[in-house]
Parts: C-alpha cells; sequence; structure tokens
C-alpha cells in the first residue's frame, strides 16, 4: 500500500502519522508538508520590500516545514519507506494532485473539524481533499491506538460492493470486526394520510434493512471478518454517531461519491457530515463516479 501521508504542523497530523503502524502491507509512506505562503496584506508597501519580506516568510515557512517533516517521519513504522515533500501551494489542491501523481492508495490527514456551519461557509481542508481525492482518505481526529472494531456505515448496494472491495484488500494489520449501519432516514410516513398504509410501509422499509444489513454481514464473513447488522432511523449522519458512541467504535467506514461544487453544498454528504461532527477517526473509501 502506497500512503500519503499529509501533515500541517497540528496534534492531530502526529496522531495521523502514529496511525499508520495500523495499516498493513505498507510499501511506501510519502510525508506531505504543503507550504501555504500568505501574500502581504498591504496595498501601499512598496514591490520590492513585498517581494523580500515575501522572501523572508518563505525560508522561515521552509525551515520550519523542513522539521516538522522529520519529525512525522520519525513517528512512522520501521518497516515503512518513507520520502518527503515541501510543496509551495494551497493544502487542499496541492494534496488530492500529489495523491494522482504519486499514485497513493490512501491519503492520512488530521482533521480537527471547524463544525457544519463554518465548513460550509469557508471549507476545510480534510473536506475538500475527501472531495476531490481519487483514493480512499483517513481523517484522524483523535487517537487510534487500535482498529478493533469498525463502523460500516452504508446507504446503498453500490456502497456495500464498494466496502467490501476495499476491506478484501485487507488493509488493516489485523481484521477488525465489523458491524454493518444502514440508517433510514425517517420514522413516519411522507405521504398524506389514507394514500397508503403507515404500519405497513415502515415495516416493509425496516425488513429491507435488515435484511440488506444481514447480507452485507454475511458477505463480509465469507472474507474473515466477524460482522453484525444493526439498522436505525433518523438522520443519516447523526444516527451514525450515536451508533458509534454505543458500540465504542475505533473507526468510522463510510463512503463517498466526492460530490463537487453547488450541488455538494446543498445536498450536504453523511461523509462530510459525519466527518465535522465526530470524534472519531473516519476513514472515507471512494465510490465509483456518477
Amino acid at each position: 500500500m502506497r500512503i500519503l501521508l499529509a501533515i500541517d504542523g497540528s496534534d492531530q497530523s502526529y496522531l495521523a502519522a502514529r496511525a499508520i503502524h495500523l495499516l498493513a502491507s505498507v510499501e511506501q509512506v510519502v510525508v506531505l508538508y504543503v507550504l501555504d505562503v500568505p501574500t502581504p496584506g498591504y496595498p501601499m508597501i512598496m514591490p520590492e520590500v513585498a517581494r523580500d519580506l515575501q522572501a523572508t516568510v518563505e525560508r522561515t515557512m521552509r525551515e520550519d516545514g523542513q522539521r516538522l517533516l522529520d519529525r512525522a517521519v520519525s513517528l512512522l513504522p520501521n518497516r515503512a519507506s518513507a520520502s518527503t515533500q515541501l510543496v509551495a501551494g494551497t493544502p487542499a489542491e496541492v494534496i488530492p494532485a500529489t495523491a494522482e501523481r504519486e499514485r497513493i492508495d490512501l491519503i492520512v490527514m488530521g482533521a480537527r473539524g471547524v463544525g457544519l456551519v463554518r465548513e460550509a461557509m469557508l471549507g476545510s481542508v480534510a473536506h475538500r481533499v475527501i472531495t476531490h481525492a481519487t483514493c480512499a482518505t483517513l481523517a484522524v481526529t483523535a487517537p487510534l491506538p487500535s482498529v478493533q472494531r469498525v463502523l460500516l456505515a452504508l446507504e446503498s448496494d453500490e456502497d456495500a460492493d464498494a466496502a467490501i472491495h476495499f476491506l478484501s484488500q485487507r488493509p488493516f494489520g489485523q481484521a477488525p470486526s465489523v458491524e454493518v449501519l444502514t440508517v433510514f432516514p425517517f420514522t413516519h410516513t411522507i405521504w398524506p394520510m389514507g394514500m397508503v398504509e403507515t404500519q405497513s410501509l415502515m415495516e416493509t422499509i425496516v425488513d429491507s434493512a435488515r435484511s440488506f444489513v444481514k447480507s452485507v454481514a454475511a458477505r463480509l464473513s465469507q472474507i474473515g471478518y466477524q460482522s453484525s447488522g444493526v439498522t436505525l432511523a433518523g438522520a443519516p449522519a447523526a444516527a451514525i454517531l450515536r451508533r458509534a458512541e454505543e458500540a465504542v467504535a475505533d473507526l468510522i467506514l463510510v463512503g463517498s461519491h466526492g460530490r463537487k461544487g453547488l450541488s455538494r453544498l446543498f445536498l450536504g454528504s453523511v461523509s462530510h457530515g459525519v466527518l465535522h461532527q465526530t470524534r472519531f477517526p473516519v476513514l472515507v473509501f471512494r465510490l465509483p463516479s456518477s
């Protein structure tokens, strides 16, 4: 497995570096620090002075960046071959581009979470990387000492196929137990009274959801994972987080289509909703583009 470890000097960056110990078959780790040099914000400053000031800031930031890279490398497992890159640019653009150029299998990075309202207005690096990256992304929000219990949140057969393909590659050093969760997003009929039999409709929805998670759990068992299924009703992101707390999950595993632009902003995404409200590390695997 080829890993891109993106660091920014935060505590979460180093938690992400330590989490690489839990991954299997790590062949190469590319440790990336993106140098986002600010432009002097004084319009009246002379151009030559502004250039000198920016050069001084960039030189200092490069020295600091190299120290951060060296520290991150020291935290990696000895079995992994590591290289470092210090690249100028915008992190949310440089990280996915580097992952694609280096043929990375998994991006690992820290995520601090900025909350849904602020994130919707300003965005966040982890959010944008998940949106634009062509590979899976592990966002580490808290210490991850082990991966023994994984909560796998699924919405459809397409999600299930992608998750099983991902897990069949044995991404973790030891196979965790996997609880398969699906959430049906309403607890009562959305149609006017009298058009359908409410109780019958809900029984059909619940039976279908239970059948779905049972089928996925059976498929996971066939490839060597201890697995079970659970269904919940409610808002998907909130239900996933509630179940992660109840099950004391080590990691939440969820898929993303990588929706872009206004459609993602207005419609939202369960994976992004989970990421920005959770204390649990989140691994987002890539679904086929829609």
